[in-house]
């Protein structure tokens, strides 16, 4: 993957483990700070937009219980969050807009070419919760912008976590090291 020019938070995205993985797996970092980490593969449900938006659907619904109609606006964070989050708000009748992850140490930003975020409030929505600092650093993006994060959507949730900066965090399926 190297080879094909992709950077370390690219890797982590192509393989959903953490980029501290990714560091220890090429030998980057020292090999007693092995991190814990599981990796998950869900192609099988990437490959085919009916299986997306059956995960879509149980994501909206998931929006729903929380939050009723109390929100205007889904964000998807690159690249695997998009697609979930075009069919939360397609099932939803909402806006959708994307985050742009950076590259390796990188801050994203917010696309312009899909629905503003500026006093709305919006669910953010993601394939995996690694650490936690992609889905914080959208969340203090998104209140740049002036929008109120009122949810964050995961398909797993890879912590302990029901909350990221003060934001309820839900996760489809919840894997982590016992």
């Amino acid at each position: 993957m190297r080879e094909q020019g992709l950077n370390n938070r690219q890797i982590a995205d192509e393989l959903s483990i953490s980029t501290s993985t990714v560091e220890w797996l090429q030998g980057t970092s020292a090999p007693e700070s092995k991190p814990e980490d599981v990796r998950i593969g869900w192609r099988t449900i990437g490959v085919k937009p009916n299986r997306i938006d059956a995960i879509g659907m149980i994501m909206a619904d998931i929006c729903d219980e929380h939050l009723g109609d109390d929100f205007t606006t889904v964000v998807g964070i690159s690249i695997n969050g998009i697609m979930f989050a075009q069919s939360v708000s397609d099932q939803l009748g909402c806006e959708v807009s994307i985050f742009r992850r950076g590259a390796d140490g990188e801050t994203g930003a917010l696309s312009n070419k899909y629905g503003q975020v500026g006093g709305k409030r919006v669910v953010v929505v993601d394939d995996l919760l690694n650490s936690g600092d992609t889905m914080r650093q959208v969340i203090e993006a998104l209140r740049s912008a002036g929008a109120e994060v009122v949810l964050c959507l995961v398909l797993v949730n890879k912590t302990t976590k029901d909350e990221i900066a003060g934001i309820p965090l839900r996760g489809l399926i919840r894997a982590v090291t016992v």
